[in-house]
């Protein structure tokens, strides 16, 4: 028997304001850097002085623009966002990438082990997605695209992800579901 392998990127096609945004962000982090590193500077020069209550506007200063720089710092790749979907012999494994340098892995999945599979245009979709406590993941950046859902069940709750695979990769997908998982 062959192996069946097959690894897909997911990207937006339009993304041109998440690039803007990227930039942008880059842009504020160097802007409240500076203004925190001014700041940082009022406050030592400052209590040198003996300023103490009068150096409290720069110490508010440093905190906010500084704390601005650090957060736009954490989050400034995620405008930048991927998915990967690696396919294997019947398992799945998924992941989400930032600005092609941070991997963070989403998990696995075996498809014999579904109970549902199909376009999320179909009526089994809706179905499932209706149902109480099903927790939804969406793996997907492009919501025009053909998208796809899997419904199981996972140390006694219900989950479905929906993706957005190649042609390919469903008929991979196809091959390993079991008999009459696969919903038009």
């Amino acid at each position: 028997m062959t192996d069946h392998f097959l690894e897909e990127v997911v990207i937006k096609q339009k993304n041109t304001v998440n690039r803007i945004l990227y930039y942008f962000s880059w842009i504020l982090i160097v802007i409240a850097g500076l203004a925190a590193m001014i700041a940082f500077n009022s406050i030592t020069r400052g209590l040198a002085a003996g300023a103490g209550a009068q150096v409290l506007p720069s110490a508010g200063l440093f905190l906010v623009s500084g704390g601005i720089a650090v957060y736009t710092y954490l989050i400034h790749d995620k405008f930048l966002t991927e998915f990967e979907y690696t396919f294997t012999n019947g398992a799945l494994d998924f992941a989400e990438v930032y600005n092609n340098k941070k991997r963070k892995a989403l998990g696995s999945l075996n498809v014999r082990n579904v109970e549902c599979f199909g376009k999320v245009s179909s009526e089994q979709f809706k179905r499932y997605l209706n149902m109480p406590d099903v927790k939804r993941m969406n793996w997907f950046l492009n919501r025009d695209a053909e998208l796809y859902f899997f419904y199981f069940s996972k140390d006694s709750s219900r989950k479905m992800i929906i993706l957005e695979p190649s042609e390919e990769m469903v008929g991979y997908i196809k091959q390993y579901l079991p008999r009459g998982v696969y919903q038009e």
